[in-house]
């Protein structure tokens, strides 16, 4: 027996479960990981409310985490019992001590990434790569904007940005939270708790606005990030924090400029173990060069994971937050 985290009806952190189970045996093509650390993002509470439907009722939770190989099936190519590894992808389950999942979904972590580490930034630092490097070809000095500074994905988008020499205009709730994205690499932040984020943007920009917009709050957010997206210009709506958009009028777009919109996901850009491997690599390197700061900043046991989507959805959080089993 082992012990995870499962829910059997939709709502709030009350509904997450701590309870023991047995788990599967791996299939031909699966590999069973003995979790050492996972991670906690957004996107599990959209399974946990149902915005996003599981499979099925009870259903497990979370799609992060990084331990040792703990059972290969009989297919399983290039692994073998006792190597670190790390995912993103998926399927749900990473909420517990041991998780079954498709060999493919996994990466060889390297001896220089902590387990802790991979936990805190695969979803993040992944979701970072496919936005900065490959949705939109941005280019050196580039004035973005991207809400969430702050925040586990906002956080890592400041250093990659930085990196790359973009200028990334940060949107955070406090001060506090201000300073830290700055801290982090932000150009510049917006406090939307007392400033206009368009007119800011427009201030920022010498009147231009931004050719690309990074929105992963969405429906809160969504009408201020099209005002801030430049003529003929990317608005990437990557997330749904406060909730998923809906009843979009596309002749909006043309209003505003003749916009781009694109709704992507992490599965859509690691759609072949090559390409998740390759993105991983990346940022794997981007860690080993310095040039990205993996800080977590809350620890749980897997027994309080409603505590910390609490914590989470509330916005009290910054950087990464991991459960530990």
């Amino acid at each position: 027996m082992a012990k995870r985290i499962q829910f059997s009806r939709h709502g709030g952190p009350e509904v997450l479960e701590y309870v023991d189970y047995q788990p599967a045996a791996p299939g031909p093509h699966e590999v069973r990981v003995h979790n050492q650390a996972i991670g906690l993002n957004f996107i599990d509470t959209y399974f946990r409310s149902g915005l996003y439907a599981p499979p099925s009722l009870p259903s497990s939770l979370g799609t992060e985490g990084a331990g040792f190989v703990d059972a290969i099936g009989s297919e399983v190519k290039g692994l073998q019992v006792g190597d670190r590894v790390a995912y993103a992808t998926g399927p749900l389950g990473g909420y517990s001590e041991l998780h079954v999942l498709p060999a493919e979904k996994l990466v060889k972590l390297p001896d220089a990434i902590s387990f802790e580490q991979a936990a805190a930034v695969m979803l993040k630092g992944l979701t970072v790569q496919y936005l900065l490097r490959q949705t939109a070809d941005l280019k050196s000095g580039d004035i973005i904007l991207f809400h969430a500074a702050a925040g586990g994905v906002g956080s890592f988008a400041c250093q990659w940005a930085k990196a790359l020499g973009v200028k990334l205009i940060g949107t955070v709730s406090s001060a506090k939270k201000a300073e830290y994205a700055k801290q982090k690499g932000a150009w510049a932040t917006i406090d939307y708790s007392h400033e206009n984020v368009a007119q800011r943007v427009l201030e920022l920009t010498d009147g231009k606005k931004c050719p690309v917009v990074y929105d992963g709050v969405g429906k809160d957010t969504w009408e201020t990030s099209l005002d801030c997206v430049a003529p003929r210009g990317l608005m990437v709506s990557f997330g749904n924090a406060s909730g998923a958009v809906t009843g979009v009028n596309l002749g909006v777009l043309s209003q505003k400029g003749s916009l781009y919109v694109t709704r992507p996901t992490l599965a859509g850009y690691a759609n072949t173990p090559e390409n998740l491997q390759k993105m991983a690599d990346e940022l794997f390197g981007m860690i080993a060069k310095g040039k990205l700061d993996v800080e977590i900043t809350g620890r749980y046991p897997l027994s309080e994971a409603a505590t910390a989507q609490t914590l989470l959805s509330d916005r009290k959080t910054t950087g990464s937050t991991i459960l530990v089993p």
